[in-house]
């Protein structure tokens, strides 16, 4: 029996964009015991995918933080005795946990060039020339599988969707828009000022407002609330920050007319659903790789010499006027946004 491991510990939106690997991995080894290892806490995200036998997650900015606790990791996982280990992450720590695995086949990034210590096989990430799906796809060409797949399929079990929609019901029938105001990274954030000028002109349009905010983001929500405290009226905006699990996050944006959003790991809950987004880029750019696909898919970013700033977005603009953010302005957003609510019929 084949056994596989998928290792991606980054962040959300990286490990959903890892879903088509997996599904490419099930397509060509349906027999085998398929584990997904991610982050501390996305665990229920994956945990119905029928791509995957197993998610386990890693603690590692927690009670598994350090090297002491990755090489004891390791060692575990030698027991396992797997017979491909495949890493998504391209990290340091990533590489020694799969040499530590043992597996008898390890796949990762050729870069840096001390990868070939840690991998039996290696691929160029090529960054500039691929998205990020095709550039974890690409560690599937060791294995010379003929079939890829290249949209990643977000699954719930039937009990979270059915959740999702009685938290939806009394609003459901009219357009609804979802707002995600925060990002872990600051310079990511687009002003909840603006996001409450949107907020406000579809609710006098008469569409309804969701608003959502991971651990740690309910304060974005809770100024874009107060700035729309005088619009607020019949149960026309649910604030559901700080509220929801991961799957039920995935089942209500699931739901929604349209989804307008920073570039946040929530972004991709959204557009692998077909889901309608307006995506907020700031310090990133498309051309990273990480951005919403499809055609029901908009990015709205300005042109300007300093973006972008960096892979993540830093926490503060280094020039210090945050322009990306703060020149794209509702007037340009509103737009889409209204067309994706309303269609032609405003």
């Amino acid at each position: 029996m084949i056994s596989i491991a998928v290792w991606n510990t980054a962040f959300l939106g990286d490990a959903i964009l890892t879903l088509p690997l997996l599904q490419s991995l099930r397509r060509g080894y349906p027999e085998a015991t398929i584990h997904f290892w991610v982050r501390a806490g996305f665990k229920t995200l994956f945990a119905a995918h029928p791509a995957v036998n197993a998610v386990f997650e890693y603690d590692k900015r927690g009670s598994e933080k350090g090297i002491f606790q990755a090489a004891r990791l390791g060692r575990k996982l030698a027991k396992e005795r797997y017979s491909l280990w495949i890493a998504a992450h391209g990290s340091l720590r990533s590489a020694l946990i799969a040499r530590w695995s043992n597996a008898a086949r390890r796949i990762g990034y050729s870069e840096p060039r001390v990868n070939s210590w840690f991998y039996t096989h290696t691929v160029p990430r090529r960054f500039s020339e691929r998205d990020e799906i095709e550039r974890l796809l690409a560690l599937l060409d060791p294995l010379h599988l003929a079939e890829r797949e290249s949209w990643p399929r977000i699954v719930l079990p039937d009990t979270v969707r059915t959740e999702a929609a009685e938290l939806l019901s009394s609003v459901r029938g009219l357009p609804l828009l979802g707002m995600h105001p925060g990002s872990v990274w600051g310079t990511k954030r687009w002003p909840t000022a603006y996001f409450a000028a949107i907020g406000r002109e579809a609710l006098r349009h008469g569409a309804r407002v969701v608003l959502f905010g991971g651990p740690g983001e309910e304060q974005q929500a809770a100024e874009v609330r107060a700035e729309l405290r005088g619009e607020i009226r019949n149960n026309n905006l649910l604030d559901l920050s700080g509220a929801l699990s991961l799957p039920l996050l995935a089942g209500v944006i699931g739901l929604l007319d349209c989804y307008l959003t920073n570039d946040s790991g929530p972004m991709h809950l959204a557009w692998p659903q077909n889901v309608p987004v307006t995506a907020l880029f700031g310090p990133t750019v498309r051309e990273l790789g990480f951005f919403p696909r499809g055609e029901k898919a908009d990015v709205m970013e300005i042109p300007l010499e300093c973006r972008p700033c960096s892979l993540h977005g830093p926490t503060e603009c280094p020039r210090g006027h945050h322009r990306c953010m703060r020149d794209l302005t509702p007037d340009t957003v509103w737009p889409g946004v209204r067309a994706k609510l309303f269609g032609g019929s405003i």
